[in-house]
């Protein structure tokens, strides 16, 4: 089989100065692609400021005889997202690959978790994938032509104690994925996201130390680096990844029940195993088809 190439594609990478970022800057770079590589250089709470992690990614890439410039623009602000894009076209003249992947962590339980702290990662995560793809998307419109990854997190996807900002952060971008998969159709433009379990600054808290080595970046990248080829034409779609396993991920609806009549309270109560039951499942691609079942129950 033929090595995968990203020869003339030119990627964006955000949050790509340290762990998951620098190696999927690292390896599309290495297999043709010129990267902007983004990163505001802040810790992992997003405090502080520094344009030396993109700059230093950069430098290894062009000094592997690879193409790159680096943006420590912020994402979580429209200017910062759109320095990041313009970037790319100052540099290479287009954008064809965004990986969305820049993030910052404020742990804390709910009881004790402030509207800044809740705000700060809703910025980041959530605001700041929209901001970059919404500057990115007039011109991969103009061109034809899109892949686009957006980082999730099995936080998002099943929650996780002492993350409520985090994983309302990554089940958003969830619905934002799906939703950039329908509009994006038309033009070539697919989305995906990943879920992705690695060790990294971000969750060296998180994981067992044992798991370091298992859990390296390097078992990630290779499912972002497939979804942002060419020939790839999956769109929509949710993946977890980590430690050498790959699973796609399903939103599932069980047959549930309904009536024609008005349900009332005791409905529900007399009914509660057959709205629970959780087969057959249904995987619906859209609203309107998950909508179908309501809608032929009300012309019955």
């Amino acid at each position: 089989m033929s090595e995968l190439r990203y020869d003339g594609r030119v990627a964006v990478v955000t949050g790509a100065g340290h762990g998951l970022g620098r190696r999927h800057a690292l390896e599309l770079a290495a297999r043709g692609a010129k990267v902007v590589v983004n990163d505001l250089g802040g810790d992992r709470s997003g405090s502080g400021a520094s344009a030396g992690p993109a700059q230093e990614v950069a430098d290894e890439i062009k000094k592997s005889g690879g193409e790159a410039v680096a943006n420590p623009g912020n994402v979580a602000t429209p200017e910062g997202a759109e320095s990041i894009v313009q970037t790319a076209l100052d540099a290479f003249g287009k954008i064809d690959i965004l990986i969305n992947n820049a993030g910052i962590l404020r742990d804390r339980s709910f009881k004790n978790m402030t509207p800044d702290e809740w705000d700060a990662v809703i910025a980041v995560h959530l605001r700041g994938s929209f901001l970059v793809s919404s500057a990115a998307w007039p011109h991969l419109r103009e061109n034809g032509y899109g892949r686009i990854v957006n980082t999730s997190s099995p936080a998002g996807l099943f929650g996780n104690f002492g993350q409520a900002n985090y994983a309302t952060a990554k089940m958003g971008l969830v619905g934002f994925t799906k939703t950039l998969a329908h509009e994006g159709v038309k033009y070539d433009i697919k989305a995906n996201a990943i879920a992705p379990v690695a060790w990294t600054r971000m969750t060296e808290d998180l994981l067992p130390a044992d798991f370091a080595d298992r859990l390296g970046v390097e078992q990630v990248t290779p499912l972002v680096a497939y979804l942002v080829h060419e020939s790839t034409q999956d769109s929509g779609e949710v993946y977890t990844v980590g430690g050498g396993r790959i699973a796609k991920i399903f939103v599932t609806e069980g047959p549930g029940y309904g009536q024609n009549e008005t349900l009332s309270v005791e409905d529900v109560r007399d009914n509660w195993a057959a709205i629970n039951a959780d087969a057959p499942m249904t995987v619906h691609n859209n609203a309107m088809e998950q909508m179908g079942p309501l809608i032929r129950q009300l012309g019955s």
